[in-house]
């Protein structure tokens, strides 16, 4: 490899780690080498073999090299041109995850409309297969057959597929009413404790459970004597601590009060689900919630999750960086007003349709058609809030439109350590982002795009972000490894092309 291949890829393995959250010594330890050997490594000032390239990659679960392919996946980016024509919004990634998780709960056979065939999702499959489910893809719409066996084979658990996915931390909420001690892998490499372990492991004491912490696993077990005595208080109003709160009562004989719960999209996706089970649910949609749970749930179903909220303000981005006027079809306008009056406020011209009801029979939709605009900076920072404020997932997609409008503009990313240095990679592209801290970038526009060739950020939404902005850079932009952007969309290039774009996805070694 050439000394510049060998710096690319040193650069992207170290994000891959951090991302990950683990130190050089971490790394080192799963590889079997030295710390100094992965500080050369990041420095490339060492030579890999694609052995040691696929062990790295997939020790970070990122794909920096695939054996029996013929290299890890990129997208080739003609930019510079608009986009025209009609969108629709895919199904909510994140809801789909928590549903395959909530179907545990049922002993009766689950069909799942439309779920987006993400990377995600495939991992969690493989996790439901290895411990006994029967998984089935119905058709060409994507609806997915999920039937439990008697008894779950816990021991035979695919760790590997496992680690894979942070969205295993929400089986502890259905395994403890099936099993009274049982392990998980640890869930996407957080440790024990983290801020974001701890407050599950906070919610579902109540319910008897408690964990462990073992080598490289969560050792789960129960004690079904205990139940809530009073409200179980969220310390932190997430949204896969409230779902995993949601799964434990489901099963719990008995009412529990949730309160500081999140009211967002996925959550109200779970208690739309739940209810179909027969479990009843007081106050969806908002921070106090009250559940009558059901000792048993053996029933069939068929349940249609909503489009994705994050999905359609990627697809309202793409068509405000390239100044392109495109209807995008199901926008969950629940989850969108706070993003589109701020948009709005930046001088975007848009129409929207009347409402009308997602396949669920409850999310309310509507149609966005964007406009030709001239942006302009906002008058305050930009900066999330739990729903119903602007969503943490959006605000990346914030960071390329700002560099679109005339001013400055300052994103705080108070939720996600380091998430923000990952949006100076707009400046390879032109762009004028300066990192103020770890958690607020400062961004100059209008930007003048060009091309370039970057390494996919690990951070999925802002992975995104540099797909959009090359979109609008004349050229020919190449953004390599593109694993990270497939985990969270379905076909985004192929649907991209569909508007006009020129997205060609390739590999090399």
């Amino acid at each position: 490899m050439s000394e510049a291949y060998l710096s690319r890829i040193g650069f992207l393995i170290r994000d891959a780690r951090k991302h990950r959250g683990w130190t050089q010594t971490q790394l080192a330890d799963v590889l079997g080498t030295s710390q100094s050997a992965v500080n050369r490594i990041e420095r490339g000032h060492q030579n890999l073999s694609l052995e040691m390239l696929a062990r790295i990659g997939e020790a970070l679960d990122s794909e920096i090299v695939s054996l029996g392919a013929s290299g890890p996946l990129h997208l080739r980016v003609v930019g510079g041109t608009r986009l025209s024509g009609t969108i629709d919004v895919k199904t909510s990634k994140n809801a789909g995850v928590a549903l395959l998780c909530a179907s545990l709960l049922n002993r009766g056979r689950t069909v799942l409309r439309k779920v987006a065939r993400i990377e995600e999702v495939n991992r969690l499959l493989e996790v439901l297969e290895s411990i006994g489910v029967r998984t089935r893809w119905l058709n060409a719409e994507n609806d997915l057959e999920i039937i439990p066996p008697p008894e779950l084979q816990l021991d035979q658990i695919d760790a590997e597929a496992a680690r894979r996915t942070r969205s295993i931390i929400m089986f502890l909420g259905p395994l403890m009413h099936l099993s009274d001690d049982f392990k998980l892998p640890y869930a996407g490499g957080c440790d024990l404790g983290t801020r974001t372990v701890e407050p599950h492991m906070a919610a579902l004491r109540a319910f008897g459970l408690e964990v462990k912490a073992t080598d490289g696993d969560y050792h789960a077990s129960v004690d079904h004597s205990v139940s809530p005595k009073r409200p179980i208080v969220l310390t932190e109003r997430g949204d896969t601590v409230t779902e995993n709160a949601l799964l434990a009562a489901a099963r719990h004989d008995g009412v529990t009060t949730i309160r500081n719960a999140s009211p967002n999209y996925m959550v109200q996706d779970l208690c739309f689900f739940l209810v179909e089970l027969g479990v009843h649910i007081e106050g969806i949609g908002t921070t106090t919630l009250r559940v009558h749970g059901c000792a048993e749930i053996d029933r069939d179903v068929t349940y249609a999750p909503s489009p994705d909220p994050i999905e359609a303000m990627s697809l309202v981005a793409a068509a405000v960086v390239t100044d392109s006027e495109i209807t995008v079809r199901r926008v969950p306008i629940e989850f969108m007003e706070i993003e589109l009056a701020l948009l709005e406020e930046m001088g975007l011209r848009y129409d929207r349709s009347e409402e009308y009801l997602a396949d669920n029979g409850e999310t309310r939709l509507v149609d966005v058609t964007t406009h030709h605009s001239v942006l302009h900076s906002p008058i305050d920072k930009i900066h999330p809030m739990p729903f119903p404020g602007l969503n943490i997932d959006n605000l990346p997609f914030f960071a390329v439109i700002a560099a679109q409008a005339t001013g400055s503009t300052m994103l705080h990313d108070w939720v996600y350590e380091n998430r923000a240095l990952y949006l100076t990679e707009l400046n390879k592209l032109g762009g004028h982002v300066q990192l103020l801290d770890p958690h607020r970038v400062l961004i100059e526009g209008p930007t003048r795009w060009r091309a370039a060739e970057v390494i996919c950020p690990p951070a999925l939404r802002p992975a995104v972000v540099i797909l959009l902005a090359m979109l609008a850079a004349k050229g020919t932009s190449v953004l390599r490894s593109v694993y990270v952007i497939n985990r969270g969309y379905e076909d985004l290039a192929e649907r991209l092309n569909a508007l006009g774009a020129q997205i060609e996805t390739f590999r090399d070694i």
